[in-house]
């Protein structure tokens, strides 16, 4: 048994160079094709590139839009609340209105030459 080990030790280690050869061929041309494409196309560099900066421009652009929105419903609020006070003045005018009226001047049939006629306010016309 400790022959048969020692006869598989040599064919083992063999194998395992013989991966680690390959490892290290296999990382060497993913460096290659790393730099080729790099270099080799400046044109899909450059715009990753541009692309890169517009996902950064994105956070950016969202948080104004979300200040903005948050501005305009501070401002809505704000509106609907002088809106409610408008109508709420307006509303007691009307009411206000509505149950002074003025009265029609009374008539008391007399002789027939109107004078019993309550004298007319000032700034009333003459009939």
């Amino acid at each position: 048994m400790v022959v048969d080990e020692q006869n598989n030790l040599p064919e083992a280690t063999k194998r395992e160079a013989e991966h680690q050869k390959q490892l290290i061929d296999l990382q060497s041309r993913v460096t290659e094709l790393h730099r080729t494409r790099e270099e080799g196309n400046p044109e899909v560099s450059s715009e990753v590139q541009s692309l890169k900066e517009k996902l950064n421009k994105h956070p950016k652009q969202l948080e104004q839009s979300a200040e903005m929105l948050s501005q305009l419903e501070s401002e809505k609020m704000n509106l609907r609340d002088e809106n409610q006070a408008l109508n709420t003045t307006s509303n007691k005018k009307r009411r206000f209105r509505a149950r002074v009226r003025s009265m029609p001047t009374l008539e008391i049939p007399n002789s027939g030459t109107g004078a019993n006629l309550p004298p007319k306010a000032s700034g009333e016309d003459a009939l």
